[in-house]
């Protein structure tokens, strides 16, 4: 396996020069900027580069490269495969009601003998994170990890792109499976926020929407919490994550990031499910403990791969990058010390929710709020 990255608009326009890859690349990731992404000039420049590679990607809220972070570039990722088959699939979604469904029917599409894995990509603003992913586990099995993110378009909330093997839009969700006896996964994902104030009940929810939370309307309460933060919701709530877990099983906790928030029916629409009867507490984050997460995420994923190549795909919620601020490269820097010795190929994105194998469990499962790592390797 051999491997490429490049920075293609940190200082201009979309170039790619020097590729020792070329029409060899069997797969290529992409990351970059909403507005770098629209019209399409990106994804034909990779597809012109990279002809008979599989090309994906989406709009994040910033871009990885190695231990760096941008605001405004693309990166991408291209990967030679020796001894690995690939297969991809993809689906439009209109509504976050069909997530599911879009899961299974997409886990239908790859299920196959040898399946070691699956990349999944998604419209951030329009699903239903942990439906889906439960959708594609149900459509594969328990036992093939499902790993990924949620599109993101920074701060705004606007809109979201994702595309595979066409410029990428609005409403879509692209996968890709990986299959044979020699390549390797790894995964990890871990958080570093805090706990703070009582803990409280999921009294009345549909899905990814609450609206009660001890009996009252479930906006107030959150509201109360953030005093003048409130008014720029719903950005602001990326600071005061949820993690939520069923009765007497917190060890099964999970973190929920709100996506919109509805004034007139007082409740907060969120990436992933948040049921009825859960225990819900609110979360804050300090630096070092943010910077610690994503140093454990990354020796969670980490994989004996010698002096390989090996790739990781960093998928980080924008909620630690606003926390984070100018110290974001404390977490991609402690990712790639833990990698210290080992040729790891480090890119990504800031994410509105991050997909992976849960560390204690082995559930694949929507995390909002997480440094989420996907590595892997031929053998």
């Amino acid at each position: 396996m051999r491997v490429e990255k490049k920075n293609l608009t940190t200082f201009g326009s979309v170039n790619i020069a020097d590729t020792f890859l070329g029409d060899k690349a069997d797969l290529v990731f992409y990351f970059g900027n909403r507005e770098k992404l629209e019209g399409g000039n990106v994804y034909q420049t990779l597809q012109k580069t990279y002809p008979n590679s599989i090309v994906l990607g989406c709009s994040t809220g910033g871009e990885i490269f190695a231990d760096e972070v941008f605001d405004d570039s693309v990166v991408s990722l291209a990967v030679d495969f020796e001894k690995t088959e690939l297969k991809h699939t993809s689906a439009s979604i209109e509504h976050s009601d069909d997530s599911f469904a879009i899961g299974i029917t997409l886990g239908g599409n790859l299920k196959g003998e040898n399946l070691k894995g699956i990349f999944v990509l998604s419209d951030g603003l329009n699903v239903n994170g942990s439906a889906l992913s439960q959708g594609i586990m149900n459509g594969v099995g328990k036992s093939v990890p499902i790993m990924g993110g949620l599109a993101g378009d920074g701060a705004q909330f606007e809109k979201t792109l994702v595309g595979m093997g066409n410029e990428p839009t609005s409403n879509q969700v692209v996968a890709v499976g990986f299959y044979g006896e020699h390549i390797h996964f790894g995964h990890g994902s871990a958080g570093g926020w805090d706990i703070f104030g009582p803990e409280r009940i999921i009294t009345k929810s549909k899905d990814n929407v609450v609206f009660e939370i001890d009996g009252k309307p479930a906006l107030d309460i959150y509201k109360s919490y953030l005093g003048k933060l409130a008014e720029q919701l719903p950005s602001s709530a990326l600071l005061f994550p949820l993690t939520i877990w069923p009765h007497e099983q917190k060890d099964s906790a999970v973190v929920r990031t709100i996506l919109s928030v509805d004034e007139k029916e007082q409740s907060m629409t969120f990436a992933g499910d948040v049921p009825e009867g859960y225990t819900a507490q609110l979360m804050r984050g300090f630096i070092p403990r943010l910077v610690e997460g994503a140093g454990t995420a990354a020796t969670q994923s980490k994989q004996n791969s010698g002096n390989r190549d090996a790739v990781a795909l960093l998928v980080s919620c924008i909620g630690r990058k606003l926390l984070l601020g100018q110290r974001i490269s404390e977490e991609t820097e402690s990712v790639l010390k833990a990698y210290d010795g080992l040729n790891y190929h480090q890119a990504g994105f800031y994410s509105y929710g991050e997909i992976c194998p849960n560390f204690k469990t082995g559930a694949s499962e929507l995390h909002n709020q997480t440094m989420t790592i996907t590595t892997f390797y031929e053998d």
